[in-house]
């Protein structure tokens, strides 16, 4: 698995510049004019990790492989969308597959760059784009209920689906997004939203870009977007997107030494990664051999057949045990053979619950 993000916004607000920042690839047309992105542009990006560069550096292995985030930019929305306004929710499908949503906010002053509204309210804005995404799962719900309801006809394993599907409309209806709706058949309502993947479901994590100035103080407009945050507690990510677009051809050195210029100690990529593992409760393990080092990500919390499963299913349906290392011994021993030597290499079973940065070698049989 993979970690996945949507990026949204209004248009104008920086989203193509971020998406170009964070992908250090010019894969979005970046311009200071509204549906500047006219189809959704995806990349997939190498999650950082120094732990992984200090494994090769010991292992050196033919090829290392980072774990990945998928980033998906679609067109900005505006007031109206739902109703075809702007370029409408076309490209919403594009971002109902994501795991969670990136929102960028504008939370900087330009004359020279326009805002659809004429001016810069982050709230406001905020509140725009969670209305166009609220009622464009209620489109999508409204459009399978005649199907809903015909299956609880048929039978009677349906007929909770249908009635958390009505509690949803009407919730949606009332302007609070999915996430929020409380009270309904738990595992009737896991059933609907696997099959709808509606997008206010969604963990949100809010993106304040700021100008140069805005980096190392937070101005009102980024108190603004952390106390509408703190509500429903959301994580929110300070960047300047401008800025991280200009460091996107520089070395990992010049980059850090630009970071440092500006009194800032990571990217924007590293806060929205680390931000995104976060609210996903996401952690990486580690193969190590000398063919290669790789990362692979997981839910906090999985047993070791199921984490054995991200390799392969026939990992989860034959695995006999685990050899488990943890990140710091395999550095302190730098190999996995000192480390069996040192006695800190551990057989685990079953019901062993992974921790991140364990260094694995699975034993399985099919």
């Amino acid at each position: 698995m993979s970690l996945s993000i949507g990026i949204v916004g209004l248009p104008n607000v920086g989203k193509s510049t971020l998406f170009n920042a964070l992908t250090r690839a010019q894969n979005a047309q970046a311009a200071n004019y509204p549906f500047c992105t006219i189809e959704p542009n995806k990349a997939v990006v190498a999650v950082p990790d120094d732990r992984l560069e200090k494994l090769t550096s010991m292992a050196n292995p033919q090829k290392t492989v980072p774990a990945t985030v998928e980033f998906t930019d679609i067109a900005g929305l505006v007031k109206g969308a739902s109703k075809g306004e702007g370029l409408g929710n076309k490209f919403l499908a594009n971002i109902r597959e994501t795991q969670a949503i990136l929102h960028v906010v504008r939370c900087f002053e330009d004359d020279d760059v326009v805002h659809v509204h004429g001016q810069v309210d982050p709230v406001g804005d905020i509140e725009v784009i969670e209305t166009e995404l609220i009622l464009a799962d209620a489109q999508v719900l409204e459009n399978r209920m005649d199907r809903l309801r015909k299956q609880a006809k048929a039978g009677k394993e349906h007929q909770a689906k249908l009635a958390v599907a009505e509690k949803l409309l009407a919730h949606l209806m009332e302007g609070k997004p999915a996430s929020a709706m409380e009270g309904a058949d738990e595992g009737a309502m896991a059933e609907l939203f696997a099959e709808l993947a509606p997008i206010t479901a969604k963990p949100v994590i809010y993106c304040a870009n700021v100008d140069e100035a805005g980096l190392t103080e937070d101005g009102s407009q980024v108190q603004a977007v952390r106390a509408f945050a703190a509500r429903t507690g959301a994580p929110v990510v300070k960047v300047c997107a401008k800025m991280e677009e200009e460091m996107a051809t520089l070395a990992d050195e010049e980059r850090l030494e630009f970071l440092e210029s500006y009194g800032v100690d990571s990217s924007g990529l590293d806060q929205v990664i680390r931000t995104g593992y976060a609210v996903l409760g996401l952690i990486s393990y580690f193969t190590v051999g000398p063919k290669e080092v790789r990362a692979w990500t997981i839910e906090n919390g999985w047993k070791a057949p199921k984490a054995a499963s991200v390799i392969h299913t026939d990992f989860e349906r034959g695995f006999i045990r685990a050899e488990v290392i943890s990140y710091q011994d395999y550095v302190t021993h730098a190999s996995e053979a000192a480390c069996r030597a040192a006695g800190v290499l551990r057989q685990e079973g079953k019901e062993y619950v992974f921790k991140d940065g364990d260094v694995v070698h699975f034993l399985f049989n099919v």
